[in-house]
């Protein structure tokens, strides 16, 4: 690899650009990104090598590109058409099947690999990048028998150098489960942080009590609305049934407290705590 393109050098992108350069040290990695100051600080700061345009990408290897949904939506078939033959184009959208569709008959479609690193934190910017973001996460791609497949090996090639998992999936599969365990969460959390600032006009000492698990719960909703915005947009279908589904068992809970039904509610505990088992991967009853 002599040469990456990162289209958005924030948060996923310069991390991205900081692992490509431990695995290829004698590469150019070049940055594209609207905003000015973070091409200053990424530059200042060393995650990229050089403020580049559109022109660099047919001579760059990949392109990653991490920019919101709805800009990759309309950037995504200019990049297309100005690749290299041997150039593959990877995105890191939270929502695939829209930008599936959307170059399903590009004459390029073939330099396209629909992916989703499952990492992140709530900040962004390049100052938030960091160097082994993915090592052990998963990496989700869709379509991939649409991709020419030496770009393919060449792109798996880079997420196995950065420790990443695979995982290959259908877009619209993937776009239904991760509103469930993504884009739900960040609503929950977004919500929750409301709340409890509407309730702190009013009682000034709320903060003052709230420990490690109000932070961790609300930790989400610092994240960008810049980006998340266009996420609950594009993905308004899969948002809106998951959304739906939380407010079933919020409001049968509620319900719950008001019969005074306390060991209903010990029961719906206890049936959640399942959760720490799949998410330590122990198998479970469903009985």
């Amino acid at each position: 690899m002599k040469q990456l393109a990162v289209i958005g050098v924030g948060l996923i992108g310069g991390s991205f650009a900081k692992d490509f350069k431990v695995l290829y040290p004698e590469a150019l990695v070049v940055g594209i990104d609207q905003n000015e100051a973070h091409m200053s600080e990424a530059l200042s700061m060393g995650v990229i090598d050089q403020a580049g345009d559109m022109q660099d990408l047919a001579g760059s290897d990949m392109v990653f590109m991490a920019i919101p949904v709805d800009a990759t939506l309309s950037v995504l078939p200019e990049v297309l058409k100005m690749v290299g033959e041997q150039t593959v184009v990877v995105d890191a959208g939270s929502t695939k099947a829209s930008l599936c569709k959307a170059v399903a008959d590009h004459p390029n479609r073939r330099h396209y690999l629909a992916a989703h690193p499952i990492a992140g934190t709530e900040f962004s910017g390049p100052s938030a990048a960091v160097a082994g973001l993915f090592k052990g996460k998963t990496q989700i791609i869709c379509e991939v028998e649409q991709t020419a497949f030496q770009l393919q090996e060449k792109a798996l090639e880079v997420f196995a150098g950065m420790g990443m998992r695979i995982r290959y999936m259908n877009a619209k599969a993937h776009d239904k489960h991760i509103a469930y365990v993504s884009h739900l969460s960040h609503i929950s959390s977004f919500m929750l942080g409301k709340t409890v600032m509407e309730k702190e006009k009013n009682e000034r000492d709320i903060f003052d009590m709230a420990g490690s698990g109000f932070e961790s719960t609300v930790r989400l909703a610092k994240s960008s609305p810049a980006m998340w915005a266009p996420i609950f947009k594009d993905n308004k279908e899969a948002v809106l049934e998951s959304l739906s589904e939380y407010i079933q068992n919020l409001t049968a809970f509620r319900d719950l407290m008001e019969l005074d039904d306390f060991s209903g509610v010990f029961d719906e505990m206890q049936q959640t705590n399942r959760i720490k088992g799949i998410l330590n991967g122990i198998p479970h009853n469903n009985k």
